[in-house]
């Protein structure tokens, strides 16, 4: 049963909705949380507790458009966000007008 396993590899380990912020120049080439320089053209995120290097699919629910972005930071420490998205992240959801997005987070692969 071959369909099984391509099922098993589309599917999320974990789900969740909410609100997505990003950030950009006042970070751009300063440290995150687990050591890297931040830059703001990749696909990069922060959330409160995800392991770092955790792969996740974020959706834009306004739009349906897509990206995969890697955990590297921590935050957003905005009450009612669950995910402050890269500058490129967030161009990718066509969100950057908006600023803050509901989404939805899928996690692809868990981080360390």
């Amino acid at each position: 049963k071959n369909s099984d396993v391509y099922y098993n590899l589309s599917t999320s380990l974990e789900t969740v909705s909410g609100y997505a912020s990003y950030y950009a120049d006042d970070f751009d080439g300063k440290q995150t949380a687990n050591g890297e320089i931040f830059n703001m053209y990749e696909l990069t995120a922060a959330h409160k507790e995800y392991p770092f290097n955790t792969l996740i699919r974020v959706t834009n629910l306004d739009n349906n458009k897509t990206t995969i972005v890697r955990i590297n930071d921590r935050g957003p420490f905005i009450e009612g966000r669950i995910i402050d998205l890269s500058l490129g992240a967030a161009k990718q959801l066509d969100m950057l007008e908006a600023g803050v997005q509901e989404v939805k987070l899928e996690i692809i692969e868990w981080g360390e």
